[in-house]
């Protein structure tokens, strides 16, 4: 079944979500380590491939005051790269206050918060792609 795919982008890893077509709910997938804008996006690409992805959602870190700072570069960058490499369209979405909002709902899951590190950029990735689903419905 073909997916969207959500990234939140991040200087020392990169947390990954997904979504069925036709679904609002995302779920978190997995957290890679960065490596490098060309080994991240190839590690991407071939998830892309085996999740059946058609779309790919990047979260861009908007300042509080609107403005894009280092963090929106470098996930603006993953995103390029990514397009170039799958060919794939390549949507942002304002990611402020997701982290935020995936630590919530870890908490009220019942991660204790030693695991939560492990989780909350899949998390949040899931959260930006949810945003994204309700802002094209």
């Amino acid at each position: 079944m073909p997916r969207y795919l959500a990234l939140d982008v991040g200087t020392r890893t990169i947390g990954v979500a997904c979504a069925d077509i036709g679904l609002s709910l995302a779920s978190p997938l997995l957290t890679l380590s960065r490596k490098g804008v060309n080994q991240d996006c190839a590690r991407l690409a071939t998830i892309c491939r085996e999740q059946d992805v058609v779309e790919v959602v990047v979260g861009l870190p908007y300042e509080l005051d609107g403005g894009e700072g280092r963090s929106a570069r470098l996930a603006r960058q993953v995103g390029e790269r990514l397009a170039a490499v799958t060919g794939l369209p390549v949507h942002y979405q304002d990611e402020r206050y997701s982290t935020v909002e995936a630590a919530r709902r870890l908490r009220a899951a019942g991660y204790s918060a030693r695991d939560q590190r492990s989780r909350i950029d899949q998390a949040a990735a899931a959260v930006i792609l949810e945003d994204w689903l309700a802002g094209r419905s």
